[in-house]
């Protein structure tokens, strides 16, 4: 098990954005490996479905921009999925195979992709690998889409924490029709002001993505409760460094 929880940390925590993916390839299992060896606490990456229904960790809707092939992830089985590369060694994981290797060693932020109503079956899928697997101590579901983050809600056991991901300060009115136990927002929407309105309602604030260690400084003196980056090792240390 980790040392802590999304809901107990009573640090900060540093989540690997789509893992170390400043020093390896993103949402590949050797960038998970990477930021977990680089102490992160935790690692983001982003979850949509196979075109027969497997929950695969992809960023873009398409394969285009990160392997060697090209079409819509939604398009393309897991055996068409399983024929690409990513930096000519890498392969696409599946959620499975992330749970398998990892298990509770580490915290998982899933964010589920997608911005449409009807999340196709995702949130039910990604809910049964973390039962199969027995992660829900160490699992946050996220989503752009409030559609998508209530349907988690609905599909996971009330201990599994969801947050509503942002990066618009309107957004916030989220939370008024969809309980979350965390907020998700673009570091730069994060103030005093945001962070009163979390205390207020026991929201949890974990902030994207921030590579800066000054910008880091300024969202920890200001209380947030989780940093998501793309260099967790640099981070940490350069954060140890001036005693935070």
């Amino acid at each position: 098990m980790p040392n802590t929880t999304w809901l107990t940390a009573t640090r900060p925590l540093i989540i690997g954005h789509r893992g170390a993916s400043a020093d390896a390839p993103e949402n590949t299992l050797a960038a998970f490996t990477l930021a977990l060896e680089q102490n992160a606490d935790g690692i983001e990456f982003d979850v949509q479905l196979s075109r027969d229904g497997v929950p695969v960790i992809m960023h873009d809707d398409t394969v285009d921009r990160t392997t060697n092939g090209a079409g819509r992830v939604s398009d393309l089985t897991l055996a068409e999925l399983r024929q690409l590369t990513i930096a000519g060694d890498q392969s696409i994981p599946t959620l499975d195979e992330l749970f398998e290797m990892f298990g509770c060693r580490t915290l998982y932020n899933i964010e589920l992709k997608g911005l449409k109503i009807n999340d196709g079956g995702l949130s039910a899928a990604v809910a049964n690998a973390i039962e199969n697997h027995q992660v829900a101590e160490c699992a946050l579901i996220s989503s752009f889409s409030p559609f998508f983050v209530r349907a988690a809600r609905r599909h996971l056991p009330r201990s599994v924490p969801v947050a509503h991901l942002r990066e618009r300060p309107s957004t916030r009115i989220f939370h008024r029709f969809v309980h979350a136990e965390a907020d998700h927002p673009l570091h730069t929407l994060v103030n005093e002001e945001l962070m009163e309105w979390a205390r207020r309602r026991g929201v949890r604030v974990n902030a994207w993505t921030v590579d800066d260690p000054i910008e880091a400084q300024r969202l920890i003196r200001l209380g947030v409760h989780g940093i998501i980056t793309n260099r967790p090792g640099a981070l940490r240390q350069e954060l140890a460094e001036i005693g935070l």
